[in-house]
């Protein structure tokens, strides 16, 4: 079982300072998301979030810490040429001394794509150029030259070096929620994210959050491990892994339905639902540890992500640690 945080839109320095504090506390990994601009539910835009290169900055937490697994939940694959992409996270893999974590995503937030002018391609065909692109990413890290000739790119002989230092390759974690997706993840990933289904209608929108549930979450983890088998992988190959956007570490059983009673109707839940939704946690730290193991070996999640600020309060963060994670306790997962 592996914990880690989701970090952004802080200034340098603190990120440097929460790197270390992690890798102390004795988290697993360090993930940073790829945006130009922040946007949160139903297109809420706050202009002035911070939104530093994500590339850059995973070299800067690279060399804050010795330890911890450094990668993106998610890069944008619109963002960059896959020679390019090569070529950035072989360079990340080697400053870290082999602890990348290799995210990519087809990208999602039309509005990024709005104000820039770049293109913006419907879901399909945002999902074929993805898996292009790992097609291409995979053969630059493996092979001496890669030739390639595809619907979106084309390379000739193309030459990336040096290689990765983790063989045969950094592992590879896809992101996101939507059958095209699952099944790139089935033929490439080592880590599967899952999370609402935000690539086709470009942003993230209620009705998505109120569709990812147990049951939805289960099939989706069914469905992922039926498609690895097509190319001839274990099922339990890809790793699952599951993001919290919403933490709450409550001080009693009465603080936990309070809070989820004021915070369920703005997300179109019920107060039960919310209690039970992969993108949140609330409660006590027990009623928390009873949920991740519930989630563990229900849904069979053995990577869990703490996001939305939790970060930014080293307090915070120790209590997650001695007091949730440092007692859960999982003794099978879902087959």
């Amino acid at each position: 079982m592996e914990f880690g945080l989701q970090i952004s839109s802080m200034e340098p320095q603190k990120f440097r300072d929460v790197a270390q504090s992690a890798e102390g506390l004795g988290f697993d990994v360090l993930f940073l998301p790829d945006h130009i601009v922040g946007e949160s539910i139903e297109k809420q835009l706050d202009p002035r979030t911070l939104c530093y290169d994500p590339i850059a900055m995973a070299a800067v937490l690279a060399d804050a810490t010795k330890k911890i697994r450094i990668g993106h939940l998610v890069l944008c694959n619109l963002f960059r040429h896959p020679a390019i992409a090569a070529q950035s996270l072989t360079t990340l893999d080697h400053v870290s001394n082999g602890r990348l974590i290799a995210g990519f995503g087809t990208g999602w937030t039309e509005t990024e794509f709005q104000m820039t002018g770049l293109p913006f391609p419907p879901i399909a065909e945002r999902l074929r150029m993805l898996d292009e692109s790992l097609n291409v990413i995979c053969s630059l890290w493996g092979n001496e030259r890669t030739t390639f000739k595809g619907e979106f790119y084309n390379l000739t002989d193309a030459i990336s070096w040096p290689k990765p230092l983790q063989k045969p390759h950094p592992p590879i974690l896809i992101g996101g929620g939507g059958k095209g997706v699952l099944r790139i993840a089935a033929k490439y990933a080592d880590v599967l994210n899952i999370n609402q289904e935000s690539g086709k209608p470009g942003k993230i929108s209620l009705a998505s959050i109120k569709r990812l549930n147990d049951s939805t979450f289960i099939e989706k983890v069914n469905f992922v491990r039926e498609e690895a088998k097509k190319y001839n992988r274990k099922p339990d190959a890809i790793r699952i892994s599951s993001i919290m956007f919403i933490v709450s570490i409550c001080s009693s059983r009465e603080a936990t339905r309070k809070i989820a009673a004021q915070m369920a109707p703005v997300l179109g839940l019920s107060p039960d639902e919310l209690l039970r939704a992969p993108m949140a946690l609330i409660g006590t730290p027990e009623e928390c540890v009873t949920e991740l193991q519930r989630r563990a070996q229900e849904w069979g999640v053995n990577q869990f992500i703490f996001s939305g600020g939790v970060g930014t309060d080293v307090k915070q963060l120790r209590r997650i640690k001695e007091e949730i994670v440092a007692n859960v306790k999982i003794s099978r997962y879902a087959a």
